[in-house]
């Protein structure tokens, strides 16, 4: 199984505002030739999580056969997410959190476990704007997405107030 190291990050100007997300993709075939994928776009109006959430999402999804992955994220929200098993949670109280109330972006969350479903996925949380330079670049990626000219911009069909 081919092994992918996946760095990601989100940006949003304002929060809601407009939001965009970068990913790096990397995996050596197997005689140690480096393979390397940028990913990005930018949303008119969004959040923060939002684009946290979709910068893994792109990534896994742009995965051709099944990987093993370690998906390197500066969000707690997605890292805990998984590593503390509150997905789990989130999925036998029917996509509500321990407080009994909905959770947020719930279309990103299943949109990210489908996505997840044919590989081994690990998530590993790195700390942001540290000099880390695939979380850097990752962050150069998202904000420039979502300071792109409006006209370039998506909508985030998920979103709402």
């Amino acid at each position: 199984m081919t092994k992918v190291v996946v760095f990601t990050d989100g940006s949003s100007r304002g929060n809601p505002g407009p939001g965009g997300y970068g990913a790096v993709l990397r995996c050596y075939d197997p005689t140690g030739k480096l393979y390397e994928r940028e990913l990005s776009a930018g949303y008119a109006r969004t959040t923060n999580n939002r684009m946290e959430l979709m910068g893994v999402i792109a990534a896994l999804e742009a995965l051709k056969r099944p990987c093993e992955v370690e998906v390197h994220s500066d969000s707690q929200y997605v890292v805990n997410a998984f590593n503390q098993h509150w997905v789990d949670g989130w999925k036998r109280r029917g996509w509500k959190n321990a407080k009994k109330e909905p959770v947020k972006n719930p279309d990103l969350w299943m949109r990210l476990l489908d996505a997840m479903a044919p590989h081994q996925v690990k998530f590993v949380w790195v700390r942001g704007h540290a000099g880390t330079d695939l979380n850097e670049r990752c962050d150069q990626l998202a904000v420039a997405a979502a300071t792109a000219p409006r006209a370039t911009l998506l909508d985030d069909e998920g979103f709402a107030d």
